[in-house]
């Protein structure tokens, strides 16, 4: 035993701003994934994504309460603070796009109260609604462990961090669209959009995963590895601006595509609504690097935890 004792369990990861956000992310949770097996439902490949995110999140969420409150953290050889800012930061886009795809696949405003239509409806709108508050349950943990000025912090927890996260989310939703019927293949300059995009995510994930294990020191390389960063955010800024200006002109130029939403498209299975979000989110994730290189400029890489 720990002469002074008490010292075993984390208090402040329970009474702490912070610890009440996790509370309220585990029963939103929690909530969220009994509604949904109870009555609620989920089908088809949306309903299963959003029941991933949901069961996802509140057993990862699970695990980092239980590890800080038992300060198990500090036996494991990984940046751990950066790794739960990352965690914080994937699970509020996840949430998201999963409030928001269930109620459009999900919810009707017309219900049979014979069949007890009107009943499952209350329970998803109930999904829909506690979802939305994990949303912001999750937002406020990545406001309260951001960096602040003065204060040395790892690299996650930037704001240049926390876009490489959203970038890696947005280049999952343009391969969610490329697999959808894009139908990239119909010519060289879209596979060339493809290997941008498959480029960038894998080098994105490799800094994220780099700066979680906090062995960003210990990499073979000629040059400090923040340099190394800002060089690839500079080169994927590029690629990324080339991409933008090459798949709208072999979608919707009327010599290699469609200016225009063909006339009896299905609504969900539609070549040209998966090539105009491809389009969309090839442009998002553009600004998403150029803001992350501007950003770049103004911190010094932080290779492990500060705490």
């Amino acid at each position: 035993m720990d002469s002074q004792g008490g010292h075993y369990l984390n208090k402040a990861a329970v009474l702490s701003p912070l610890g009440a956000a996790r509370m309220l992310q585990l029963l939103l949770g929690c909530t969220i994934i009994a509604l949904v097996a109870h009555s609620a439902g989920y089908n088809h490949a949306y309903g299963i994504y959003c029941m991933f995110v949901w069961c996802f999140c509140f057993a990862m969420t699970l695990l980092v309460f239980t590890m800080d409150v038992t300060r198990l953290p500090c036996c494991m050889p990984i940046s751990w603070d950066n790794l739960t800012v990352a965690f914080a930061m994937l699970a509020t886009l996840m949430y998201v796009a999963a409030s928001v795809v269930y109620p459009v696949y999900f919810l009707r405003s017309q219900c049979s109260k014979s069949d007890g239509g009107c009943e499952v409806r209350n329970y998803r709108i109930a999904v829909t609604v506690c979802s939305s508050f994990c949303c912001f349950a999750y937002a406020a943990e990545v406001f309260l462990t951001r960096a602040k000025p003065g204060h040395v912090v790892g690299y996650m927890a930037t704001m240049s961090g926390m876009l490489k996260v959203v970038q890696a989310f947005v280049a999952c939703i343009i391969f969610g669209a490329l697999a959808n019927g894009s139908e990239y293949n119909r010519h060289i300059p879209t596979h060339y959009c493809v290997v941008v995009y498959s480029l960038c995510f894998s080098i994105t994930v490799v800094v994220i995963a780099v700066t979680v294990s906090g062995k960003a020191s210990a990499l073979p390389l000629r040059f400090p590895f923040d340099r190394f960063v800002i060089i690839y955010t500079f080169l994927a800024t590029l690629l990324y601006l080339s991409a933008a200006l090459v798949w709208p002109i072999f979608s919707f130029d009327r010599k290699y595509g469609t200016p225009g939403r063909p006339d009896g498209c299905p609504w969900e299975n539609c070549p040209w609504d998966s090539k105009l979000v491809v389009a969309v989110f090839t442009h998002v994730n553009m600004v998403l690097y150029f803001s992350d290189l501007i950003y770049s400029q103004r911190i010094r890489f932080v290779s492990h935890s500060a705490a």
